[in-house]
């Protein structure tokens, strides 16, 4: 059997990398329906679930950010 080449190897590490930002759609998916059935229940905590919901939603996304760049570094470095 072949091994690999080293470039193969690179785009492949680089997709494996990729592959938390499905997680991170499902997650903010998930955050989103979460935040507006409990705004429905109850309408007057809106102010305050609007700013947590701000730091948990820069939280899901950050992960996914994170994902790119690093198979984006494994690509362009």
């Amino acid at each position: 059997m072949e091994s690999l080449s080293p470039e193969t190897m690179k785009y492949l590490s680089a997709a494996i990398c990729t592959l938390p930002m499905a997680a991170v759609a499902l997650g903010i998916a998930k955050f989103w329906s979460t935040l507006l059935e409990n705004v429905g229940r109850n309408p007057q905590a809106n102010k305050e679930l609007s700013g947590y919901s701000m730091i948990g939603f820069a939280t899901i996304e950050a992960i996914g950010l994170f994902s790119l760049g690093v198979a984006c570094a494994i690509l362009f470095m």
